[in-house]
C-alpha cells in the first residue's frame, strides 16, 4: 500500500498540474482575445471610414497627381491635401462606389497644413463623413490606422502607431505604412477618430516608398480650415 506521505505528494503533483493547465489555456485564450478583438478594431474603423474616403486625381502641367481625401460634408465638400491639387487645370474626385465627379477647388492652404477643400456636386448626399478627434490628446505609442490611395491601390488600410510627435513642425510621425498616393487620408485612433491627415514620408531614395516614417498634419490644426464645413 502506498503510505500517506506519497499519496499526498501524489495529490499535490495532480493538482499543481492542473492549475497549471488551467493557467495556460487562460493565457492562450487571452492572448487570442486580444488578436480577435484587434482585428476587430481594424474591421470596424475600415468599415465606418472608407465609404468617406475618395480618390483625388488632379491634372498638373507635369502630368496626373493622384491623393486621397476626405468626405466632410455629406453636401459634396472634400478635405484632401494641397501639394495634390495645387495649380492644377482639373480635378477628379471618384467615391468608394465609383461615382466619379468634377471637383472645384473652394480652400487652400499651401503653407503650415498643407490642406485644401474640394467642391463636388453629388448626385444626392454622400453617404457618412469624417469625425475629427482631439489631436492634443495623441500619445505616442498609440495604435493609429491610416486609409488612402497608395499607387493607386484605392482603399488600401495599414496600421501602425504613433512614433513621434514633432510640435516644432506641427507633424504626428506614424510608422503606419503611407506612399505616394496617400497624401490626404486620415490617421485614425482606435475609436474611429481622425487624429490626422496623412501629408508625406522620408526616406533616403527620394520619397518613392514608405520605411516607416510618415507625417500628418494634426486634427487640430485641420479643424481651422475645415470648422465652417462639417456637418
Amino acid at each position: 500500500m502506498l503510505s500517506r506521505t506519497r499519496i499526498l505528494a501524489f495529490l499535490l503533483f495532480i493538482s499543481v498540474s492542473v492549475i497549471s493547465s488551467i493557467t495556460m489555456t487562460d493565457s492562450v485564450y487571452s492572448k487570442d482575445n486580444d488578436y480577435k478583438n484587434e482585428e476587430t478594431v481594424n474591421v470596424s474603423v475600415y468599415e465606418k471610414i472608407n465609404p468617406a474616403i475618395v480618390l483625388v486625381e488632379a491634372q498638373l502641367y507635369e502630368g496626373i497627381s493622384s491623393g486621397t481625401g476626405c468626405i466632410i460634408n455629406k453636401s459634396g465638400i472634400i478635405l484632401t491635401s494641397s501639394h495634390v491639387v495645387e495649380n492644377a487645370s482639373y480635378i477628379e474626385v471618384t467615391t468608394s462606389k465609383g461615382e466619379i465627379y468634377k471637383a472645384e477647388l473652394i480652400k487652400n492652404d499651401n503653407t503650415n497644413g498643407d490642406l485644401a477643400l474640394l467642391r463636388i456636386t453629388p448626385k444626392k448626399p454622400l453617404p457618412t463623413t469624417i469625425k475629427l478627434g482631439d489631436s492634443s490628446l495623441v500619445k505616442v505609442g498609440q495604435k493609429v490606422l491610416a486609409i488612402g490611395n497608395p499607387f493607386g491601390f484605392n482603399g488600401t488600410l495599414t496600421t501602425g502607431i504613433v512614433s513621434r510627435i514633432d510640435y516644432e513642425r506641427n507633424k504626428i510621425q506614424t510608422d503606419a505604412a503611407i506612399n505616394p498616393g496617400s497624401s490626404g487620408g486620415p490617421i485614425i485612433n482606435a475609436n474611429g477618430e481622425v487624429i490626422g491627415i496623412s501629408q508625406s514620408i522620408y526616406n533616403p531614395d527620394n520619397n518613392k516608398s514608405n520605411i516607416g516614417i510618415g507625417f500628418a498634419v494634426p486634427a487640430n490644426e485641420v479643424k481651422k480650415l475645415v470648422s465652417a464645413y462639417i456637418n
